[in-house]
């Protein structure tokens, strides 16, 4: 993408309004604009990192089983009635009313829609296991809005749904998301720290969120430094293997990881050395629960077992917020010169700049390497306009792409091109004729 083509607002101030770094950058960086409080357009920048989230959190869904499909944003009223939510949820839900006055939600959630949907269809254990999900805007009237994405009114999530005959089914399918959670977090760069959790409003007695360390965190949390000093990318296994499943979900639950809510200072200091207690703040970026039949008896989703029995379905729920990552990413990886994203979810892989625009040479080498990293199946944005050297540094840095290719007349006199490392600042000058490859092995890792 040629940045002389492309849209991208970037402001040179930061905004008053903007409290933390992630809403701060993302309004600068040209990712966001505010168009009501707490409700936000997501320009080319922001919406290329969202489809990149959203692309591997779709992934590992499908790995871990789990079937995408669509519901509607706009809910009956009836529905929550029936299961009881609908007085008990509070102002949060925007209740509205269409022309012939029947009693609508525009849904911050899908329990109910889903258990719905499921009791009309399903009949058998035959037809079970079944997993749902999909990934959806949903609307939260947030009393008091703020930090931008990290805490909208309208936000984008995918949330999915589990129904089950019997609770030990049951409880395998969540210790599936929660597995699948934990490579989620890991393909983008994060370590998300697995936490028992307060189930709230959806209800249930199991439940566990999913947290990233971020000065900026909402909540204090307490966990064992060996959560750490594991690689969370390097398992496999086999979902539909309960004792496999199990396996991982005990060794993450047995290291101490707590929130303030759930801590336990006498169990912390008993079981964690001292060497190995961390404290700090967490971004909550997934919750997961399971509930049993909470919903399955109100709604009357029932199936016949086995047995010749009729049994209401075991159920849970797993949400992740698409968009509040985003915020959540650039809040655990910034500097004071903008956004370090990780490579997985960045907008570009790298930016191309063009330090003497209308010079003959460099515009011939921009171009010939722009052609070379775009066949070569790498995802780039070319710095092509004519502002000062000193202007597309300080862009550059400020989006954050993870590589940056600088082209210059005196580098190419001596047939080089200088490669930026975004995150470390390394610098290293690479023959022009070897740039590509370079860069390739490098994003290969």
């Amino acid at each position: 993408m040629r940045l002389s083509r492309y849209f991208l607002p970037v402001l040179r101030e930061d905004p008053k309004e903007a409290e933390i770094a992630s809403h701060r950058l993302m309004l600068r960086a040209g990712m966001i604009r505010q168009e009501a409080a707490g409700i936000y357009s997501w320009l080319p920048l922001g919406f290329r990192v969202l489809k990149k989230i959203e692309a591997i959190v779709r992934r590992e869904q499908e790995r871990a089983g789990s079937i995408e499909m669509l519901m509607p944003t706009i809910q009956p009223a009836e529905l929550w009635k029936r299961s009881g939510r609908y007085d008990d949820y509070g102002r949060e839900m925007l209740r509205i009313s269409d022309r012939k006055e029947h009693e609508l939600l525009y849904g911050p959630t899908n329990e109910e829609m889903i258990t719905d949907i499921v009791a009309r269809f399903v009949q058998s254990y035959k037809q079970l296991p079944l997993n749902l999900f999909h990934i959806q805007w949903k609307f939260r009237d947030e009393i008091r809005p703020r930090f931008g994405v990290m805490r909208g009114r309208e936000f984008l999530m995918k949330d999915g749904y589990s129904f089950d005959l019997t609770r030990e089914e049951g409880e395998h399918a969540y210790n599936k998301m929660f597995v699948s959670y934990l490579r989620t977090f890991a393909a983008m760069g994060l370590k998300a720290i697995p936490m028992r959790a307060e189930t709230g409003p959806i209800g249930g007695n199991l439940s566990h969120e999913f947290l990233i360390l971020a000065d900026t965190g909402e909540s204090q949390v307490y966990f064992d430094a060996a959560f750490h000093e594991k690689d969370w990318r390097t398992f496999e296994l086999d979902y539909d293997d309960p004792a496999a499943v199990a396996a991982v979900v005990d060794e993450f639950t047995s290291m101490y990881a707590a929130t303030e809510e759930m801590h336990d200072e006498e169990r912390f200091e008993r079981e964690v050395p001292p060497e190995r207690r961390v404290s700090g703040r967490g971004i909550e970026v997934g919750h997961i629960f399971f509930f049993g039949d909470k919903y399955s008896k109100p709604l009357g989703a029932k199936v016949l077992g086995p047995d010749g029995e009729e049994h209401h379905l075991q159920c849970g729920s797993y949400g992740i917020g698409v968009s509040r990552l985003v915020g959540a990413i650039i809040e655990a990886g910034h500097d004071e010169n903008g956004i370090v994203w990780p490579e997985p979810v960045a907008p570009f892989q790298a930016g191309l700049i063009n330090l003497r625009q209308g010079d003959e040479a460099t515009d011939a080498a921009c171009e010939g390497l722009y052609e070379k990293l775009a066949n070569a199946g790498l995802e780039v944005l070319y710095d092509d306009t004519s502002e000062r050297a000193g202007e597309k540094f300080v862009r550059m840095d400020l989006i954050g792409l993870p590589w940056q290719v600088i082209v210059g007349p005196r580098g190419l006199r001596d047939g080089v091109v200088e490669i930026k490392n975004r995150a470390s600042g390394a610098r290293e000058n690479v023959p022009l004729d070897n740039a590509v490859d370079w860069l390739r092995q490098c994003l290969m890792g």
